[in-house]
C-alpha cells in the first residue's frame, strides 16, 4: 500500500533554477534541489525532460539556484511554474544577474543564490538529475525566511506544476445531480479563488484566454475545489 499523503511529509524547499546565457535563458520552479557532498560542495537539481530549461542546462553545462523566500510575489509562481519558456521570455523584465559561467541568476524574491557547473547527469526516466559543483554562492536577503514546499502548499495554497517530480493527478468524484450548484476554482500558482457564487459567469464559460487576475496564470492552471462534505 502506498499512501500518497506520506510523500508530502518529506521536506522540500522552493527554488527557481535557471540556465542559458545573455542571449537565451530560462528558468523553472523546483522543489528538488539538494546538497550531495561537502568536499567539494556539490548540488543535485532534478528537471523534467519536457522543461525547456533542461535543454539549456544540457547545452551550457551550468545552472543557478535562487532560494525563494516566503514573501515572494505570486507572479513569480505564475511565470516560472505554469508557463513555458518556449512560448514566452520568462526572464524579460525580471531582476537578473549573470554568473561566472554566464548563467542567468534570478534576484527577485530570494534569500540567496547558488551557481553550479554540471559535472554529471543522471537519467531517471521522466526527469534528469544534474549534479553540479558549486562555483559561487551569495546571501541576498538574510532577513527573510526561505520558503518550504509545505509553506507553499498550506499557506500559499499552491500545487505542483505538471512537470514537477511531486505532481500527482487528483481524481474527481463521479458527476452528481447537484453539479448545477456554484463551484469554486483555485489558481495553482497563487491560490486565488474563483467563486462562481460571487461572479457573473461560470468558470467553464470564461474565455479561453482568460487569466488569473492576481498572477496571470492561464485558465487551465486552475483546479476545481471539491467539497468533502456530503
Amino acid at each position: 500500500m502506498i499512501n500518497t499523503e506520506a510523500l508530502f511529509k518529506v521536506s522540500y524547499g522552493i527554488y527557481i533554477v535557471c540556465s542559458g546565457n545573455k542571449e537565451q535563458g530560462n528558468g523553472y520552479i523546483s522543489n528538488t534541489v539538494f546538497q550531495v557532498t561537502a568536499e567539494p560542495v556539490r548540488f543535485a537539481s532534478c528537471c523534467s525532460k519536457k522543461n525547456y530549461t533542461s535543454e539549456l542546462i544540457s547545452k551550457t553545462g551550468s545552472f543557478s539556484v535562487s532560494v525563494l523566500h516566503t514573501d515572494v510575489s505570486p507572479e513569480i509562481f505564475g511565470k516560472f511554474g505554469y508557463k513555458s519558456g518556449k512560448d514566452i521570455d520568462k526572464l524579460k523584465g525580471m531582476q537578473i544577474k549573470y554568473g561566472l559561467t554566464g548563467v542567468p541568476i534570478l534576484l527577485e524574491g530570494i534569500v540567496a543564490f547558488l551557481e553550479c557547473k554540471v559535472i554529471d547527469t543522471i537519467d531517471v526516466g521522466t526527469h534528469l538529475i544534474f549534479i553540479g559543483e558549486l562555483v559561487q554562492s551569495e546571501i541576498i536577503d538574510d532577513s527573510q525566511e526561505p520558503m518550504t514546499y509545505q509553506y507553499y502548499r498550506q499557506v500559499r495554497k499552491g500545487l505542483a506544476p505538471k512537470n514537477a517530480p511531486t505532481f500527482m493527478v487528483k481524481t474527481k468524484p463521479a458527476a452528481k445531480l447537484d453539479e448545477i450548484k456554484p463551484k469554486k476554482f483555485r489558481c495553482n500558482a497563487c491560490g486565488f479563488i474563483y467563486d462562481e457564487s460571487v461572479e457573473n459567469i461560470k468558470f467553464a464559460d470564461l474565455s479561453p484566454d482568460w487569466v488569473c487576475p492576481v498572477c496571470g496564470s492561464e485558465k487551465e492552471d486552475f483546479t476545481e475545489i471539491i467539497s468533502e462534505s456530503i
